[in-house]
């Protein structure tokens, strides 16, 4: 599978992978995967089927935010269709993204809720370490989140 930059014209296919894996709990729109894909500060891998080219079988998206001599990134979302999971897919697009903030050195943020393991364990095996605990980050009365960071690459 390969791993791509993703457009505004993958939106509705980010969207549709949203709505599958995070049904429930506010999945993001189609305009606002369209708003984070045109944003200039923001890079969003994926991969796409090969049969059906737009359809996104999964996604991970970070922001680059602040000065250029001293700029911080936000992992803003990731997420790989179930029937792929295990197969190093999400950890492939979270090395094409730190890869990319590594260019331009800084810190790299994130939040994962709190019972998350699999993800837990990627991020720290990437060099996140958690910071605190944000209560109820995924809406009100909603689970919480750690926030973590990785330290600058170098």
């Amino acid at each position: 599978m390969r791993i791509r930059r993703l457009d505004p014209a993958a939106a509705a296919g980010c969207a549709a992978l949203e709505a599958e894996v995070f049904a429930g709990e506010s999945p993001w729109s189609e305009a606002a995967f369209a708003a984070e894909l045109a944003h200039p500060g923001n890079l969003y891998l994926g991969v796409l089927d090969e049969a059906e080219p737009t359809r996104v079988l999964a996604y991970a998206g970070i922001a680059r935010r602040g000065p250029a001599a001293a700029p911080e990134y936000e992992i803003h979302t990731i997420a790989v269709a179930p029937a792929l999971r295990g197969a190093g897919l999400g950890r492939r697009l979270m090395e094409g993204l730190l890869a990319a903030a590594d260019e331009a050195p800084g810190e790299v943020f994130l939040e994962v809720r709190v019972g998350n393991a699999p993800a837990i364990g990627l991020y720290e095996s990437l060099g996140f370490t958690r910071l605190g605990r944000r209560r109820g980050y995924y809406g009100p009365g909603g689970p919480d989140a750690w926030t973590m960071r990785r330290a600058p690459a170098g």
